[in-house]
């Protein structure tokens, strides 16, 4: 990969504690040999998956869910498709992960549209191939709307981790996003720099003491702009540094899902019960960066999604055993 400096020196603050995701405990995802047998992945994509940090599942989810759920954010985020100057409004509420200010996120986390797509199969079993797993919960996660970054939106891209790259034993977790659109280097949406995670063992040797582990410095690698099309799901290790590009088009809109699955922990009633309690009434996970729609649209406005057998489980209302 060709290496060119790329940082953000304005993006600050540290990836938010989502309180519904529980915590892990297992051997480094790069270091998994498989036992279960591959479902979604090749071999080539699992091999790309532990050598780079991510890997891009062609088609996760039908069309039909796509266009339900951009449907659903532009009238949840009070947009109109066809008349670009509604796009331009404020965010509904400033971000505590200030990187997140102006980048589009969609404060939707419990409406049906967002659970249909978490509970179809190829989904799951993309996740299967990924942890090696068939007892997993889905993570209750968020939206994103970008449009066009202009009328003076200060948003320039950022680049961070999701886990501290100081700690030892390192952190064990993934990352997923659905793609609603098409997606190109105007377009805004995913960046990644997968030349240091895939040297990530030698770069930390070189780094001073002190350093902010969620913020790599990542100069002398390439930002990769991973292309996607409508219907497509990334899945990133939590140790990849990455971040959102900014929207530079005329006029195009970067629309996605966050999905994300982990080993279920199903010991843990009292998360098990917050997990069930956010589906039930619509409610956000309220950590450190999901604070949430100060409207409350989805308590008001939306019915409780219904759930497959296997929703249920990803879920934690029936268990795996």
């Amino acid at each position: 990969m060709n290496q060119t400096a790329v940082m953000d020196e304005k993006a600050v603050g540290k990836p938010g504690d989502n309180k519904l995701t529980p915590a892990i405990s297992r051997e480094s995802l790069h270091l998994i040999q498989k036992k279960l047998p591959l479902r979604v992945l090749s071999e080539d994509d699992f091999a790309h998956w532990q050598t780079y940090g991510f890997v891009v599942v062609k088609q996760a989810v039908p069309r039909a869910n796509v266009e339900a759920l951009k449907k659903l954010l532009w009238e949840f985020q009070e947009m109109d498709p066809n008349d670009t100057s509604t796009w331009n409004a404020g965010q509904l509420r400033d971000h505590a992960m200030k990187e997140l200010n102006n980048s589009g996120m969609v404060e939707i986390y419990n409406h049906q549209a967002l659970w249909d797509n978490r509970q179809k199969q190829r989904v799951y079993d993309a996740f299967v191939d990924i942890w090696d797993d068939e007892k997993l919960w889905v993570t209750i996660d968020r939206a994103n709307l970008n449009t066009p970054n202009r009328s003076g939106r200060a948003f320039s891209g950022f680049i961070h981790t999701d886990v501290d790259t100081t700690l030892e034993p390192l952190p064990v977790n993934v990352q997923g996003v659905l793609s609603l659109v098409d997606v190109d280097g105007e377009t805004g949406g995913f960046q990644c720099v997968p030349e240091l995670f895939h040297t990530f063992e030698e770069w930390k040797k070189l780094q001073p003491e002190g350093r902010d582990g969620f913020r790599p410095n990542v100069e002398g690698f390439e930002v990769y702009p991973v292309p996607m099309k409508a219907g497509d799901l990334m899945i990133f290790n939590s140790l990849l540094a990455h971040g959102i590009r900014p929207n530079t088009s005329e006029d195009k809109v970067r629309m996605a899902q966050y999905i994300s699955m982990t080993p279920a922990a199903e010991s843990n009633d009292e998360l098990r019960e917050r997990r069930i309690q956010s589906w039930r009434e619509r409610r956000a996970p309220e950590g450190f960066a999901f604070p949430g729609d100060p409207r409350e649209w989805e308590r008001t406005k939306y019915e409780t999604a219904a759930l497959t057998p296997l929703g249920r489980k990803l879920l934690g209302l029936d268990s795996w055993s």
